[in-house]
């Protein structure tokens, strides 16, 4: 499905500005939507939008189907009566340029609990009548997953695998006890679910208003500490007690002599294909109601994955496996409709995942931080060998930032050695005809200029920020996804230079 000619910004939600310690859905995403505007971006892109677990990766959420409620924004709830000047006078302040998860949350959640428990008094008859019916369309998941993130927070955060084993397995008496036990706290998570969803819905709105389309992103794998394992644990590889007897992975490549084991479990894609991938199409419907268009990670999974045993320390000892192959897509095709979906197509792709994308007509990826380096096949990642079906990225969540990319130190983030760094700069300047001080901006309007129909850059390419504004560092447990920026970082001279650019490129 081939998109129109644009461009667009990859910014997560939790790293917009506020008051509250993190990026949130309400005021301040509105206002980021006008910026959009005035930069002539027509496409906003962001990271998978589930409640975050361990290290608070939004690739590792507790539900597929579920919203990340702690991205509620409480100016919003206070524009609708549902939270008083006086239930924030104690919230503590918090850094701006940066998320301190443990001690955010932890403040966020005492005001949502709030919320929650007062709704019954605050809430006018028609929003009362929403939430209602909220829950009754969204039952099938809903039901589920507040009741595993009631009996997760009963067990202290523990995994789901270490329950008791009545609860782990799913028994029904236990399962009818546990919903009685724990109704109160039930029934406030059903609250904060609709609150996200509604504040969200309202921020497409106003996108679709202002003619941006919103990419969305979800990971081929989902988490094995998740509701949707311990619901569905037939569509998985598991054993009886509920590990996974295989995981999901990578195998040892340029990147990695050992490999990477990602631990997800993979899926038991028989069962799938015997219920008609009805988890699948579930999954894709409840995604294609909150996005536009849908970036899926790991694309090359759905055509062959490396299975890993369980019990290995590496990715090293793994084997490759058919995937679903298009099958799972031509029955997503007549269950939705057309599927606007972007693949991303990164790392060691075969001449199989490359058909499989073209015969969908998907869109692949192309990032130009890996255009000039040592890395497989660099010449496949210049402008000049894009098809037009495709997005380029000056870099993702997963790169360091253009500029901290250009001018990186050896053994600082960065997995290259001085001589690699040196032949990449000097690859760069020779290609680009330049002298490397404004990369940011050279990087981008290659970008721009490009055959391929979408452009989209992170934020923190546009403001020409360095590695300390990084998003992500593949492979390091802590102190990811914590970056925000402040207002006063996009200036007007910025917003109109990437309006100007996007406008020569007929992008706008």
């Amino acid at each position: 499905m081939p998109f129109p000619r644009q461009a667009g910004i990859l910014l997560h939600p939790t790293s917009l500005p506020g008051r509250y310690g993190i990026g949130e859905i309400g005021p301040e995403a509105h206002r980021w939507l006008a910026h959009l505007n005035a930069m002539s971006q027509k496409l906003w892109q962001v990271l998978p939008m589930g409640p975050t677990g361990y290290a608070d990766s939004p690739y590792q959420t507790l539900s597929t189907f579920a919203g990340n409620t702690m991205l509620i924004s409480f100016d919003s709830l206070r524009e609708d009566s549902l939270l008083r000047d006086e239930d924030l006078q104690d919230f503590p302040s918090f850094p701006e340029e940066h998320v301190e998860y443990g001690p955010v949350l932890l403040a966020r959640s005492k005001i949502l609990h709030k919320v929650a428990q007062s709704f019954g008094r605050r809430a006018s008859p028609t929003f009362k009548a929403a939430w209602m019916q909220f829950c009754e369309e969204e039952s099938k998941w809903l039901e589920d997953y507040t009741l595993f993130a009631a009996l997760k927070k009963e067990h202290g955060g523990g995994p789901w695998i270490h329950w008791p084993e009545p609860l782990r397995r799913r028994e029904h008496t236990a399962l009818t006890a546990a919903r009685k036990k724990h109704s109160a706290e039930i029934k406030h998570s059903k609250i904060l679910q609709f609150l996200f969803f509604h504040q969200w819905h309202s921020l497409r709105e106003d996108a679709r208003r202002r003619g941006i389309s919103i990419i969305g992103d979800i990971p081929i794998f989902v988490a094995h500490d998740s509701a949707d394992v311990w619901c569905h644990p037939e569509l998985f590889f598991l054993d009886p007690n509920g590990n996974p007897t295989v995981i999901a992975g990578v195998p040892p490549d340029y990147f990695s002599a050992t490999g990477q084991r990602w631990g997800n479990p993979l899926y038991r894609w028989d069962i799938h294909e015997k219920e008609g991938f009805s988890w699948w199409i579930d999954r894709l419907r409840s995604t294609f109601r909150l996005y536009d268009i849908v970036r899926i990670d790991h694309f090359r999974g759905f055509e062959s994955y490396w299975v890993v045993p369980a019990q290995e320390l590496t990715a090293i000892h793994g084997r490759w496996m058919k995937g679903p192959g298009r099958k799972l897509f031509d029955a997503a095709h007549r269950a939705l409709g057309p599927l606007p979906i972007l693949a991303e197509d990164l790392g060691v792709i075969t001449p199989e995942v490359d058909a499989l994308r073209d015969e969908l007509g998907f869109p692949g990826m192309r990032i130009l931080q890996f255009a000039f380096g040592d890395g497989p096949q660099p010449e496949s990642f210049r402008p000049e060998s894009y098809p037009s079906n495709c997005a380029v990225y000056t870099g993702t969540h997963d790169n360091d930032t253009t500029v901290g990319w250009y001018w990186s130190e050896p053994g600082k983030d960065s997995t290259r050695n001085a001589d690699q760094i040196s032949r990449e700069q000097h690859n760069v300047r020779s290609y680009l005809s330049s002298d490397g001080s404004q990369i940011q901006w050279d990087l981008i309007a290659l970008a721009l200029r490009s055959h391929a129909n979408t452009a989209i850059y992170p934020l923190q390419d546009v403001l020409g920020l360095g590695s300390t504004a990084r998003m992500n560092i593949p492979g390091r447990e802590q102190g990811n996804w914590s970056w925000r920026f402040r207002w006063e970082q996009l200036p007007p001279d910025i917003e109109q230079r990437l309006h100007r650019m996007t406008c020569e490129a007929k992008r706008a």
